[in-house]
């Protein structure tokens, strides 16, 4: 393996890409799409799939040894399949996995797992079947709770069910959905809302780790779990004998900036250094108009200087908010 060469300024090695291969998306959740719809890419506007291999095999040459595949929603890209074909492929990625809203999950698991995944994130933020279409702006409740149900079955672990915490919309099943992990091996992890761009969800008081740990602590004591090498930023628990574990990603009550390792490609080919600053580093224009791997490459490396010590927000009424769309950044 290389030696690591994205090191940013702050002595953090950036060994973790978040790559977004579509701003697309066939649900339209509230706390992610803006109030007024904004334009989608044009299929000029995105990278192709053999753009973003070209700047993954860069990135793993630079130091970079996993990745998670996100959107919008990445199904809905054409191709998708084979494209995490060949990206698992490459050598040097140790972890690739795949965010999904399970949407599509079940009916597509099989061509998912042949390609090399896995390990999946799928977004869960209620119950409810009603409150899940006010979420989404789609009644998708049961055929994304049979997708995990399938992805089970079929030996993919750990699935890991990512919940935005709402205060008025879902805390009141904050127990419900930790209750989860007790009956079956999933990671249920509890996801501070992040303050971003001008979505549909109206800004309230934030729903913090916390309040969300004293709600759910009905369910007995939580146990800390070993983190292990390539886990991310989420705090990992456990009750007594539970199948799965409780994870808390508390991007603002509690800073893991000074362990953040990630960069973040969206599907126009930015180069972002933190999800909640609106720094990018331009890669499309220069791949496009003949760079060479070293002029990309001094670019991926500037994008790493780029990156900020800490973010600004501490909740949803700081002044710190950030412009660019949840929707188009990939999270």
């Amino acid at each position: 393996m290389p030696e690591p060469q994205l090191i940013d300024p702050y002595n953090r090695r950036l060994n973790y890409l978040r790559l977004s291969i579509t701003d697309r998306c066939n649900l339209q959740c509230a706390y992610c799409v803006p109030r007024e719809l904004l334009p989608k890419l044009t299929h000029d506007e995105i990278l192709t799939y053999e753009e973003i291999l070209r700047i993954v095999q860069l990135v793993v040459e630079l130091g970079v040894t996993k990745i998670r595949v996100t959107g919008g929603e990445p199904l809905v890209r054409k191709g998708v399949y084979a494209f995490l074909a060949r990206l698992t492929k490459i050598e040097g990625l140790e972890d690739v996995s795949l965010t999904t809203n399970g949407v599509l999950l079940k009916e597509n698991l099989h061509r998912i797992k042949a390609a090399g995944i896995r390990r999946i994130n799928i977004s869960l933020d209620t119950l409810k079947p009603e409150r899940y279409a006010q979420i989404t702006g789609h009644d998708r409740l049961a055929q994304v709770w049979e997708a995990i149900r399938e992805a089970q079955s079929m030996g993919i672990h750990p699935i890991k069910l990512n919940v935005v915490a709402l205060r008025g919309i879902n805390d009141d099943e904050l127990i419900d959905l930790a209750r989860l992990s007790l009956t079956y091996p999933l990671h249920v992890r509890f996801i501070e809302h992040m303050p971003l761009g001008d979505a549909r969800l109206r800004a309230q008081s934030p729903l913090l780790t916390a309040e969300i740990r004293k709600r759910i602590g009905s369910l007995g004591k939580l146990h800390p779990v070993q983190k292990e090498i390539l886990d991310g930023p989420a705090q990992r628990f456990a009750f007594k004998g539970a199948r799965g574990e409780i994870g808390f990603i508390s991007a603002i009550s509690h800073h893991f900036c000074e362990q953040c390792n990630r960069l973040r490609l969206t599907a126009s080919g930015q180069l972002r250094p933190c999800l909640l600053a609106d720094h990018q580093v331009d890669l499309k224009a220069p791949l496009r108009q003949g760079g060479t791997d070293a002029e990309l490459a001094a670019l991926i490396r500037q994008a790493a200087l780029f990156k900020p010590h800490t973010h600004t927000i501490s909740d949803c009424r700081a002044s710190g908010k950030i412009a660019g769309q949840m929707s188009a950044i990939g999270g």
